[in-house]
């Protein structure tokens, strides 16, 4: 664990060392109200041992500095190429989840040359929000019902919601208030179960400084601009997360980019379903993503999302399918893999090769 001068400010860092000297870096950005340990704890090592790994607190996250402004995302990409710069990493793949996406792509409209890769995971976009429709926290109207007996004046079609959430209950708790129970079982999913710690900062950050305003601003990525990026990139979203239309929209932007769907999945998935993400960080960085979808017999070239399609439960592996749902069991991956590549052989009309 080190801290750096980036940008003005004081930022922490953990450098995880590869045995190789010659093996490329991968930096992690975790989202707003978290810190590094989002990566740490299972992301991180596993990814180790094909990478240079390196994780850091955003300003005023974490352990870096608190200052009382520089929330801005182009303020946090100069933070972001600072550190870099610090610390002698001329390229790098990145992973990003939610804000952090947002983060990583203003550096990418900066210095798209310094990445070897991009993986946005379920990462909301400003200027595709508003060109689609607004996404709901809360499409039952359950939520809105508890925040009406607590006298809670938020807005669950907002981007934050869940920040802005967590910021009043972090309040409450600071002031010593009691936190109802169905209050409290609404924040836990929206923020990703966060410590009481982690939400007591998020609440003095919002508080004390101008984070708030900076941070749910103009985010700095027009829609011109996002569309002229060629860095390798995947796109995951979970599908019952409401960053999901962000991610239908980019599908129009990134002609190039891969998207997957993250089955049965919220926005947090990077820390329930890790696996997932890292297998298509590696796929990325392996260039094993480059077939596209084939469309089946009939039907017009469509772009969309991709789902893994190979499942394990209860020892046995299944595939999933667009037609006829799951499919198995079979004994290993490689035979369902195989079967799998039969499959859409025959509901395409041509030869495929599914390698992730």
């Amino acid at each position: 664990m080190g801290v750096v001068l980036a940008n003005g400010a004081r930022v922490n860092f953990v450098q995880l060392d590869h045995e190789d000297p010659e093996a490329e870096d991968i930096v992690m950005i975790h989202g707003l109200a978290t810190n590094l340990a989002f990566w740490y704890l299972q992301v991180a090592p596993e990814l180790n041992r094909d990478y240079r790994v390196t994780l850091y607190d955003l300003r005023g996250h974490g352990r870096s500095e608190r200052t009382a402004s520089g929330y801005a995302p182009e303020d946090l990409a100069r933070d972001l190429e600072a550190l870099l710069d610090q610390l002698g990493i001329e390229r790098a793949h990145f992973l990003a989840h939610s804000f952090g996406g947002v983060v990583a792509l203003n550096f990418a409209c900066r210095a798209e040359e310094r990445f070897l890769s991009l993986l946005l995971a379920d990462s909301h976009i400003g200027a595709v929000r508003e060109d689609a429709d607004r996404e709901d926290w809360d499409p039952d109207g359950r939520c809105r019902q508890i925040l009406d007996r607590h006298d809670i004046a938020l807005d669950t079609q907002d981007p934050y919601f869940g920040y802005r959430l967590l910021k009043v209950v972090a309040g409450l708790r600071l002031r010593g208030e009691p936190i109802p129970e169905e209050l409290q079982g609404l924040v836990n999913p929206l923020s990703g179960g966060c410590s009481a710690r982690t939400a007591n900062q998020w609440f003095q950050l919002l508080d004390e400084t101008s984070a708030e305003q900076e941070l749910t601003g103009n985010d700095n990525l027009p829609l011109e601009r996002l569309s002229e990026l060629s860095l390798p990139l995947l796109a995951m979203y979970g599908e019952e997360s409401p960053a999901m239309s962000t991610g239908q929209r980019l599908l129009s932007i990134w002609p190039h980019a891969h998207f997957r769907r993250v089955r049965e999945a919220g926005h947090f998935f990077p820390m329930t379903r890790p696996q997932e993400v890292i297998r298509g960080q590696r796929a990325l960085a392996a260039g094993e993503l480059a077939q596209p979808a084939s469309p089946r017999r009939g039907e017009q070239e469509v772009r969309r999302f991709r789902s893994d399609r190979l499942q394990r439960y209860q020892g046995a592996w299944y595939f999933d399918t667009r037609e006829g749902g799951m499919q198995g069991p079979f004994s290993g991956a490689d035979e369902a893999r195989a079967k799998l590549n039969r499959y859409l052989a025959d509901v395409t009309g041509r030869s495929v090769a599914l390698t992730s």
